[in-house]
Order: structure tokens, then sequence, then C-alpha cells
């Protein structure tokens, strides 16, 4: 038995609904309704009565609900009280951040709060999209820092997290020039003549957004996808080396957009190859870690709030955003 099916079972007790559930779980729903399968078939007995609407718990759910209100309780409290170990006293502020972010944005981001805000212990996770996002809903950073876009947006809900906005980012295409300071390859290509493509592996967030890019601009783009990562640094490695054409965030190449071991793709006369993202700061609401119904959404600590200094750097985060 895992606790992510406790979790998922609190979660389906108190919105009873498969699929606000997923959402807020963020699984789809078939992989949703298999967990709660999954913790029947452990349990032994059927926990939700499937004939209502909205979803109603059996007896035996109500008892396993309860139960599992206490048992995530009681875990939340022993890995608080680990943490505090590990932490040695020391206020850390965690971010869970998308790789990308984590090489890009990030480190120059905290030189730039640290020159502001003042000094400020912080410790980086690292992660896919996907896993930095349920970090947050796990409880098991203090802000997730993140890529917005309307296109793609997280399904958190508004009433338990909040949000500010940290600034943009655009992506848009680069290639290594050649030994007249002229792109290597320049876009669009023919369509016997197809381009080399740096392109991000399936799924990657920066994948999505460089789609919608292909499919919003006008022009007939010519690929030939000659290699393929989850990570911007690793297409902009290559594209270093000459070997194509990468979609890159400009934080990641502004450096080398200065140095000129980096020039845009795109001609000046070709419009719509970029895009436009928000960075965003996520955090859970303080009065739901304070008022949480169950171990599921307590706060980490001590039980008082948010720790006090990812309180004041966010109460600055929303300053400046205001100001801005």
């Amino acid at each position: 038995m895992e606790t992510k099916w406790l979790e998922d079972f609190v979660s389906l007790a108190e919105t009873r609904s498969f699929s606000r559930s997923a959402q807020l779980r963020h699984v789809t729903q078939p992989a949703f309704s298999r967990r709660i399968q999954s913790l029947e078939a452990w349990a032994g007995t059927d926990l939700v009565d499937r004939s209502s609407y909205p979803t109603r718990l059996t007896p035996a759910g109500e008892t396993l609900y309860s139960q599992s209100l206490e048992v995530l309780q009681a875990l939340q409290s022993t890995r608080a009280m680990l943490r505090g170990h590990t932490a040695a006293g020391q206020d850390v502020i965690e971010f869970a951040v998308p790789h990308t972010l984590a090489f890009t944005f990030f480190p120059a981001w905290v030189s730039a709060l640290r020159e502001k805000f003042g000094p400020m212990k912080s410790r980086l996770i690292a992660l896919n999209v996907h896993d930095a996002v349920m970090r947050l809903v796990e409880g098991s950073c203090d802000l997730l820092i993140a890529y917005h876009h309307p296109s793609q947006p997280y399904q958190l809900d508004a009433d338990r997290y909040e949000m500010v906005s940290l600034g943009e980012e655009v992506v848009a295409p680069y290639v290594k020039p050649d030994a007249d300071g002229a792109p290597m390859f320049l876009l669009p290509g023919r369509a016997g003549q197809p381009l080399p493509y740096l392109g991000y592996a399936p799924g990657a967030y920066l994948g999505q957004m460089v789609e919608l890019i292909l499919k919003q601009t006008g022009t007939a783009i010519h690929f030939d996808r000659v290699y393929e990562t989850d990570m911007a640094e690793g297409l902009k490695a290559m594209a270093l080396e000459g070997h194509g054409i990468a979609f890159l965030p400009l934080s990641a190449v502004k450096k080398d957009l200065r140095t000129k071991k980096l020039v845009s793709a795109a001609p000046a006369d070709l419009k719509g190859l970029q895009i436009t993202m928000d960075v965003r700061a996520y955090r859970e609401r303080p009065s739901v870690k304070e008022l949480g119904k169950s171990g599921v959404h307590t706060n980490r600590g001590n039980g008082l709030g948010p720790k006090r200094n990812a309180q004041a750097l966010w109460d600055y985060l929303v300053t400046q955003a205001a100001a801005s």
C-alpha cells in the first residue's frame, strides 16, 4: 500500500468527484481510478459507492477515511520532526524548480534577490515539471517556480494556492554562426533540404511551447529532427557545436548572444517564431496549511504557518510584482 493512495482517497472523500480529485492530484482520471481500485484491493472491500452521484463512501470507506486522516497527520508530523533535525534550526527556503529554470533563470534571479532582499538560505530541488508541481502539492517545498503559458496552465486550485509573477521568458530559435558571423542554418528551410533540428523530448513543457510556435507561424518550417533531450541546456550544448537549430529560453543564451557564439536562426522578415511565457512562483496559502482538514493539507513546519523567511520572501515578491 502506498501513502499516495490514502491521499487520493482523502481527496475523493472531500471532493466527492473522481474528475475533480484527479485534477487536484495531477493525474488523469483513469490513473486516479486505478489507484482507488488498488486501495480497495489492499483493503479487501469496496470503499466507494459508485452507484450514487456525487460519489459517496461505503461504511468501510468512512472508517478508512477517519483512519487515513490520523495516519497522514502522523506521517506529516514525523516528517516535520525529521526535517527539523536535518535543517538544524536553519530557516532554509526550499524551491522546487523544473530543470531548465534551475539552470537558466534561477541562479541569476537568486543573485539579484540577495542584493535587494538580503541574505537567504535556500535549497534547490531540480525536477521535471510534473514532479516539481507534485512537490508543491505534497507539501515538500516552500515555493514552486515554473513557467506559465495560457495554453498549458497547471491545474492548481486557486483556493488552495497563490501565485506571483517573477518576470517573463522568451523562447526563440538559435544556431551557431559560420565564420562570417551569419547563421549556419536559417529558417524556414526548404522541403528538399530540411534544416537539422535539435528538439525537446516528447512531453517536455518547452517542447509543447515550440509546437505552439510552429503551429502559430504562417510559414511552413522544414525540419529534420537529428537530436532530442528534455533539457534546454542539452540542446544549447549541441547548438553551440553546430549540430542544428534549437529553440531556447533567452536567459539560457544571453551570454552566448553577446559573445556571438549563438545567433538567431530566424530572419527579420519571418515573424511569429518566438513565444513569451511568464515565470511564476507558487505557494500553498497559509490559511489552507493552518486550517487544513487532514494530514494531506497541513503545514510542514511547526503548525504556525509558513517559515518566517519564506513568508518574508513571499511578501517581498508580492510587493515587487505590484510595483512593476
